[in-house]
């Protein structure tokens, strides 16, 4: 089968570590299913692997990939992109990607639990439903398990144009929820509002007003504003720290305001389900930057790794 790898990750060259080529079809585990795999998406998570920063199986090549969608015993199918920990070693025990064990999805056909896979929702093209599973995964959790995302409140996204962040915006308002975004970018804040924001702002700059809820994934960048940004009362959802991991806090207004800060890390298989249901609902659209070929698949690393995307970067498998 053709398939997208890593045999020797680079830290200084991650796009180039990429192999495209032939490998052996896995094998099918009891309880696990094959997958046809149509379409799959890259995530930040793939390029920490090409790195060698992000846990990878030794001892030969290591497909990439964790969001897929495909046919699974003449099912369309998404594929839920996490595993538990082996030994359930880890306090959060969804916190695993595929590909960290061996089971990337960018490939002709994968192994992957049987459990793990749920309707496709019909409406969406491969390559809107191979851009959930992570990013969107992530996003229903932070909105509607750790924020509790109710409608008419407000929702602050630091940073416009990513996965996660374009996820927010749609699930936000189909949610009822308004959503305010940031970023340095004007391009990206036109963007955001073109995919359905209620406003964009410059980053950093103070909000019309506190706001009942603050979707935080760059990190000490961004931070102080957003406890700034939080009313009271007020929650902050953090899923990722792009410009690093140790931001200030003032305590005082934490306390003051009674403000509620949560880690967030994926999602359960219930939630998967959920997002599913929940896309299928209310016949929402993942935004797409672009897609390629899988031989290609280096030029949409490249675009991920320099920033320049606005929405989920595309892989077309078959």
């Amino acid at each position: 089968m053709r398939a997208a790898y890593v045999t020797a990750p680079s830290a200084d060259d991650p796009v180039n570590a990429i192999e495209v080529g032939d490998l052996d079809v896995p094998e099918v585990p009891g309880g696990w299913c094959r997958v046809d795999v149509h379409a799959g998406a890259l995530n930040m998570h793939d390029i920490w692997m090409l790195r060698g920063v992000a846990a990878a199986p030794g001892g030969g090549p290591s497909v990439i990939g964790s969001d897929g969608a495909g046919v699974c015993d003449g099912r369309e199918v998404l594929i839920y992109p996490v595993l538990p920990a082996a030994g359930g070693s880890k306090a959060v025990p969804h916190s695993v990607l595929l590909s960290d064990r061996g089971h990337g999805l960018l490939a002709e056909q994968a192994v992957v639990p049987a459990a793990g896979v749920v309707p496709k929702p019909a409406h969406l093209t491969w390559e809107e439903a191979a851009s959930l599973p992570t990013a969107w995964l992530t996003a229903y959790r932070m909105l509607f398990t750790k924020a509790r995302v109710q409608a008419g409140q407000t929702v602050l996204v630091q940073g416009a144009g990513g996965g996660v962040s374009t996820a927010v915006i749609a699930l936000a308002k189909a949610a009822g929820a308004s959503v305010l975004v940031t970023s340095r970018s004007e391009a990206k804040r036109e963007r955001a509002v073109e995919a359905g924001a209620d406003a964009a702002l410059p980053t950093g700059e103070r909000v019309p007003e506190l706001v009942d809820v603050v979707i935080e994934s760059v990190g000490p960048a961004t931070f102080e504003h957003s406890a700034m940004s939080a009313r009271a009362g007020g929650t902050i959802v953090v899923c990722g720290a792009s410009t690093g991991f140790t931001a200030s806090l003032n305590l005082a207004r934490l306390f003051a305001r009674e403000i509620t800060i949560h880690g967030s890390t994926m999602g359960t298989p219930e939630e998967f389900a959920e997002l599913a249901a929940f896309v299928g609902r209310h016949r929402i659209r993942p935004v797409i930057d672009s897609t390629v070929e899988l031989g290609d698949v280096r030029t949409a690393a490249g675009r991920m790794l320099a920033g320049d995307a606005f929405g989920k970067l595309c892989v077309a498998v078959r």
